[in-house]
């Protein structure tokens, strides 16, 4: 069985586009804590692509932005091309075919508008531990 459930936030908004038939299709990152700590103390963050299809991520692009705290669900898809240096390219990403928003409207529009260093007021769900703080400035993002 293939099924995946992650829950993080957004590190960029969606990216929708559509197909030439008129599909829509979207692409982003979900910024995932670890469930442990590394050996410094700290928790540390996973950013996993994802892909989304139809009229579920037109809805999940115009209800979520950079930092909104979303759980999404779907399968893991390992596919690979062949780039222009003649090199073979494995992509890892979630195909969500579903998604839940995790916060209230108020509490998403809160944590953009917080400034970036003020980790101590902002907190989100973890499903390990139950309160952890998630947030993300543009420093934890590895693009």
């Amino acid at each position: 069985m293939n099924q995946v459930n992650l829950t993080g936030r957004l590190s960029k908004d969606v990216e929708l586009r559509y197909t030439q038939s008129g599909k829509a299709v979207g692409t982003g990152s979900i910024a995932v804590t670890r469930k442990f700590k590394s050996a410094n103390g700290e928790r540390e963050t996973d950013f996993i692509n994802f892909t989304m299809w139809g009229k579920t991520v037109e809805n999940f692009a115009n209800f979520t932005h950079k930092g909104s705290q979303v759980g999404l669900s779907g399968s893991w898809q390992v596919r690979n091309y062949e780039n222009k240096d003649g090199q073979r390219v494995y992509v890892n990403e979630l195909v969500a075919d579903s998604f839940d928003l995790l916060e209230s409207k108020s509490q998403s529009k809160n944590q953009t508008s917080q400034p970036q260093n003020s980790k101590s007021q902002q907190t989100g769900f973890n499903p390990f531990n139950g309160n952890a703080n998630t947030d993300i400035s543009d420093e934890d993002l590895p693009f």
